[in-house]
């Protein structure tokens, strides 16, 4: 395995030319499983709790994750619930989304996700709540200004698959 020279260059260049990008991971508990991919389903990874909750309906908590993370200069980290998060646990994120740029990298940045109880609702440690993916920086954009699209309609905010 090659690694590229440079500060803040995570890439690895493996045989057959198969570019990596490596993370570095501090894990803050060692009984939450390690980060992997679930292979051949997706290429989000799943994040599990780091400690047991209990919640009550309408209550709020920040889940520790139970890792620090380092990502690859450039790129950000996108935060969402699994998709099983609600029915599984009756919690939703409150932030819907959340944003990890990669200068949240210290020792003790730990992740977490900001939820809401719609019900009494019990996580233990280990349970998978959320998932990431990294993305690279949009690019630097320019707005232009002007009178007219000059595009046709599509029908307007909810339209799609509508006839």
């Amino acid at each position: 395995m090659e690694r590229y020279a440079g500060p803040g260059d995570n890439r690895v260049n493996e045989p057959g030319n198969n570019q990596k990008e490596v993370i570095r991971v501090k894990y803050h508990s060692e009984e939450i499983q390690r980060l992997a991919y679930i292979d051949g389903k997706s290429d989000w990874v799943d994040l599990r709790s780091a400690e047991d909750v209990q919640l009550k309906k309408g209550e709020f908590r920040l889940i520790s994750l139970g890792v620090s993370i380092q990502l690859p200069a450039g790129y950000e980290a996108v935060l969402v619930p699994r998709s099983s998060a609600y029915k599984s646990f009756g919690i939703i994120q409150t932030n819907h989304m959340g944003v990890i740029d990669e200068t949240y990298c210290g020792d003790n940045d730990i992740w977490r996700m900001p939820v809401l109880a719609v019900r009494d609702t019990h996580i233990q440690v280990n349970d998978r709540i959320c998932q990431f993916r990294i993305q690279r920086h949009q690019p630097r954009l320019v707005f232009e200004e002007v009178q007219q699209l000059e595009n046709q309609d599509r029908g307007g905010f909810g339209s799609t698959g509508r006839q």
